[in-house]
């Protein structure tokens, strides 16, 4: 059976054209990206063209790779006047993918705009993505409840994803994904376990990049007196960009019913997690579904 990929990102045209008339982080020049806290990177033009995206899909076996707005970018984090022309564009751009792409809408987070988030999901796209780092503590959950609320009364899903890197000068290229990226999902992870689910019982929720390995500290956190380790299951974790060993481990401590599978490419491809057919068919298809739409798949 075709599978889904729950994390993908390719840029339309629109946001192409945006991230270009910028001067300031985000912005491209040409094909080369300027964020904030990251080294300029050279960006593959054919990693965002969508008919070649598509081909890659179908060879991967998909009937379905949802794609985000790259939050790293910190479009969201951006003033609202800034943020509306760069979200307005991703939408535009991501609500004319063709075959077999959907997508999660985004939203501003310096100033909430739950009008702005309920017509893009009106529009068709399958939940909302945040970054992370809005909802690492208390004060995260209270400014972003609007949201929240709103995907529970439409019974959708939320996605989390690394949110911009803080600049760190002098750090290798790769610091970005494996400290900062790491740090943002393993708080989110606890936060949402410490401060969300008892506010939005009804959520569920989907931690990029196997929550930063969060899930592994169920000891530590049993003996420290957070509890004994109890699988939430509407708390999902998708697989990008760890393999056999992360995804065994990390099996081991939830369960293999609340992994989805999750590429994030362009940076990143399939891997075979070697954890055998079920464990395959759950993560591509039948987690990916409850997710989604909340239920069992049916026969």
């Amino acid at each position: 059976m075709p599978g889904i990929d729950v994390h993908q990102h390719l840029w339309g045209p629109p946001l192409v054209t945006a991230l270009r008339a910028r001067r300031t982080p985000p912005f491209l020049d040409g094909w080369t990206l300027h964020l904030t806290g990251e080294p300029p990177y050279e960006v593959d033009p054919a990693d965002h063209d969508p008919a070649r995206r598509a081909a890659l899909a179908r060879a991967d076996g998909l009937d379905r790779a949802l794609v985000s707005l790259s939050t790293p970018l910190g479009i969201e984090w951006l003033p609202p006047a800034e943020a509306r022309p760069l979200l307005d564009a991703y939408h535009e751009g991501a609500a004319a993918l063709p075959e077999p792409f959907g997508a999660w809408a985004a939203a501003n987070v310096a100033e909430i705009d739950t009008r702005a988030v309920a017509e893009a999901l009106d529009a068709g796209f399958v939940g909302l993505q945040l970054p992370a780092n809005a909802l690492v503590d208390p004060a995260g959950y209270d400014r972003c409840a609007p949201l929240l609320r709103l995907l529970e009364e439409r019974d959708l899903p939320l996605f989390l994803h690394p949110g911009p890197a803080p600049a760190a000068p002098g750090v290798p290229a790769w610091w970005p994904a494996l400290v900062p990226y790491v740090q943002q999902m393993h708080a989110a992870w606890y936060a949402f376990r410490a401060f969300g689910r008892e506010r939005h019982p009804g959520l569920r929720v989907c931690f990029a990049m196997l929550a930063g390995l969060a899930p592994l500290h169920g000891e530590r956190l049993a003996a420290r007196g957070g509890g004994r380790g109890e699988v939430d299951p509407n708390a999902f974790v998708e697989t990008s960009s760890y393999g056999p060993r992360a995804a065994d481990a990390v099996v081991r401590a939830l369960g293999v019913d609340v992994v989805a599978h999750g590429t994030d490419r362009p940076y990143a491809d399939p891997r075979d997690l070697a954890l055998g057919e079920a464990a395959h068919h759950a993560f591509r298809v039948a987690n990916p579904h409850r997710l989604l739409h909340g239920e069992e798949l049916k026969p």
